[in-house]
């Protein structure tokens, strides 16, 4: 069921019911498979004549039958005899980001969730800077936002090599501008962000509530917009959810193409796992893969996540994959994913929020600056976690009466200030979009 002969099985069996049981036997009978690498089948045949139909008259009906049992698109390699064959060759990864390895719109899974934000992608690859200026795609986490984002400038960049692209996250851009200005740079990093015809930016909500860095930014964007290039940004909600965005960039943002990427469907989570699973070279049963997809319904990321345990079950512990064993890497990725954030992250990504340190917020430091986050990180930990107010209030070097009176605070605050509420929501929602990507 899981090795590459079995899955030589299937394709020939595939194939047989296209090709003349004599052309089967003539091309194929010494044939074997080499390797399943990504989205590439190598294969070895005993001649350059053999190899010449193969190629020629074979490969489009192998390429078929393969996406027929992936769901995806494959290449074929065909080695003669004794030709070596060196893993990753023709695969090169040394783009102008290693990262954009393997984010590809071939390999990238549509169905009627991500359809529209799936061709508005496409639509930008193709004419960058004419078609959607900036396209702006949004969703939760682990759906797809930056298989797309990286899609572009993989596309972009096979298509135009000449073209300049720069890609950073969010709190990056933050942390540079920071470090730039420490260090006297700030030329450099305007000249490095600025001048680029492809601009990438992923998780764009980390830059709301940084007045600094929404400046900068809304000069960069000008600055690559007002040259007629392209801008292509990711969030995990639209800008009119970002309480703290600045309004002028909330307008820029919402002056483009609006794209958003939604929880799949049943079939598509079907096709994204059966995916997953041929990239890690395991073929599973129709019915293993129909009771992943139905037992993960909302993020893509934990459908990777399973796979790669059941892959891990069959090569070390040399377990059969069966029902009992997708329960056991579900559980392990539900419990260990998303169910509770860990405290450090709470108060690490509620100390970002408000461009302060953990440590400010462990310390003693009773400014109104430093005492309202460390209040709002002692509602999220309530709210978030299991720990009891006492086990709170250590986590910031406070009792649990401090805790306590903390969290009843910014309860009152949020019942009469709605900006308070967004702050909450903004923050929630960062915790959760850092823990996914962990």
């Amino acid at each position: 069921m899981n090795s590459l002969d079995d899955i030589w099985k299937m394709l020939m069996q595939s194939l047989s019911t296209q090709l003349t049981p004599t052309a089967i036997t003539t091309w194929f009978s010494d044939c074997s498979p080499v390797e399943l690498e990504e989205y590439r089948l190598v294969i070895r045949t005993t001649t350059q004549f053999k190899k010449k139909i193969i190629t020629e008259r074979f490969a489009s009906s192998i390429k078929a039958s393969l996406s027929e049992l992936f769901s995806c698109d494959f290449d074929l390699l065909v080695l003669v005899g004794e030709e070596e064959y060196i893993k990753g060759e023709e695969n090169p990864t040394d783009g102008p980001f290693p990262e954009m390895a393997g984010y590809t719109f071939d390999n990238f899974i549509v169905g009627n969730s991500n359809k529209f934000a799936h061709a508005a992608a496409i639509s930008v690859a193709e004419n960058p800077g004419k078609a959607y200026n900036p396209l702006f795609i949004y969703g939760n986490s682990g759906l797809g936002k930056t298989h797309l984002l990286m899609a572009i400038g993989h596309s972009i960049h096979e298509r135009f090599p000449e073209k300049k692209i720069s890609y950073i996250k969010g709190d990056d851009f933050t942390n540079d501008l920071v470090n730039s200005i420490k260090e006297g740079k700030t030329l450099e990093f305007r000249t490095k962000h600025r001048n680029v015809d492809l601009f990438l930016v992923d998780d764009i909500q980390f830059i709301a509530g940084k007045q600094s860095t929404q400046i900068e930014f809304f000069h960069t964007f000008n600055s690559i917009y007002e040259a007629g290039n392209q801008i292509v940004i990711t969030s995990d909600r639209p800008p009119m959810e970002m309480s703290l965005l600045d309004d002028r960039l909330r307008t820029r943002f919402e002056g483009g193409l609006m794209a958003d990427i939604a929880p799949p469907d049943l079939e598509t989570r079907m096709a994204i796992a059966r995916n997953k699973a041929t990239r890690l070279g395991l073929l599973l049963p129709d019915e293993i893969i129909e009771y992943i997809a139905a037992s993960i319904t909302a993020n893509v990321r934990q459908l990777e996540g399973v796979i790669k345990r059941l892959t891990a079950y069959r090569d070390i512990l040399n377990d059969d994959i069966t029902k009992e064993s997708v329960d056991r890497a579900i559980e392990d990725v539900t419990r260990n994913g998303t169910d509770i954030p860990n405290p450090d992250n709470i108060i690490r990504e509620t100390a970002k929020y408000f461009s302060l340190k953990p440590e400010d917020l462990k310390g003693n430091n009773r400014s109104r600056e430093i005492a309202i986050p460390r209040q709002i990180s002692m509602y999220l930990l309530r709210q978030l976690t299991n720990l009891s107010l006492n086990d709170i209030g250590k986590e910031l070097g406070r009792n649990h009466t401090t805790a306590l009176s903390s969290i009843r605070k910014i309860e009152e605050m949020m019942r009469t200030d709605s900006e308070m509420t967004g702050v909450i929501r903004d923050i929630t929602s960062n915790i959760t979009t850092s823990s996914g990507s962990n």
